[in-house]
């Protein structure tokens, strides 16, 4: 009984001996921080998505306060309104950042698309990637796994009964996350305010894309024939738009009708689009 009395007082001596090093070394060495920091943080919308190319908003509030050569606008979902607040913060100016939506490169759901064989694995696209290139005969089209929806920071992507990703352009911030995680590279990030965009990723030519999925772009090249502005090129068999002329000098997409898959098509509205702009 006295033993185990004195290893007792021991322990609770120690625990009383180390509580007062740890708090004297806690003060001795603490590294005071900026408390801008914590008010730019504050101000950043929590997405924690990376877009900024920093760690999370923390990372990047810190970075923004403390080294005078990162920008106040590389919150990329914080947009303008947030870009502003951060230069107001920090004394920086705020360029003006374009705002991009996220959109689907398929059009390839069931059906449309030819399945060579049925995936029972985990439903993720990266995991059903692993597998000879997934399901799918087009080696380029959506999985259908939902992980761009999964990863989405905002609630702004769900899967559609056909098996593919839909962005809903008012909760989209344009943050990347998404085309991140697509092992196929489906997603990409237009332009807010792009009259038109090409649902397709396929790299194959003509005759194989067209047998893989009957709606893939044959890189037949009419639609870069019709355009009036010379914004779309073609590139390893594929359509690719410049949405930046897109934008500024078209206001009768005539590339839309001459596709004979249907493979481009209108992608935002200018009412949405001002509205995810704002």
């Amino acid at each position: 009984m006295q033993i185990a009395l004195m290893v007792l007082i021991v322990m609770l001596l120690t625990g009383v001996v180390f509580g007062f090093v740890l708090a004297f070394a806690n003060k001795k060495f603490s590294i005071e921080v900026n408390p801008l920091i914590h008010i730019v943080e504050e101000a950043l919308p929590k997405g924690q998505c990376g877009a900024c190319g920093f760690a999370g908003c923390m990372a990047y509030a810190e970075a923004v306060v403390l080294n005078p050569d990162v920008p106040p606008n590389m919150c990329v979902p914080g947009k303008a309104p947030v870009a502003k607040i951060v230069g107001e913060l920090t004394g920086k100016a705020a360029p003006a950042v374009d705002p991009r939506i996220a959109h689907v490169r398929c059009s390839g759901s069931p059906g449309v698309a030819v399945i060579k064989y049925q995936y029972k694995g985990v439903e993720d696209c990266a995991a059903a990637n692993l597998l000879q290139g997934g399901q799918k005969s087009c080696q380029y089209g959506c999985l259908g796994f939902g992980t761009c929806v999964k990863n989405c920071p905002f609630g702004a992507m769900t899967m559609l009964p056909s098996g593919l990703p839909h962005v809903d352009p008012e909760k989209c911030t344009g943050c990347g996350k998404c085309e991140s995680v697509c092992p196929k590279g489906v997603i990409e990030m237009l332009l807010v305010g792009a009259k038109v965009g090409v649902n397709c990723n396929s790299k194959d030519k003509g005759a194989v894309a067209k047998k893989n999925c009957a709606a893939a772009c044959i890189g037949c090249g009419l639609c870069k024939k019709n355009c009036e502005h010379d914004a779309i090129k073609l590139a390893n068999n594929l359509a690719t738009v410049d949405y930046k002329i897109c934008m500024e000098k078209c206001d009768n997409p005539t590339c839309l009708a001459k596709c004979p898959t249907k493979a481009i098509e209108a992608v935002v509205k200018d009412s949405v689009a001002q509205k995810v702009a704002v």
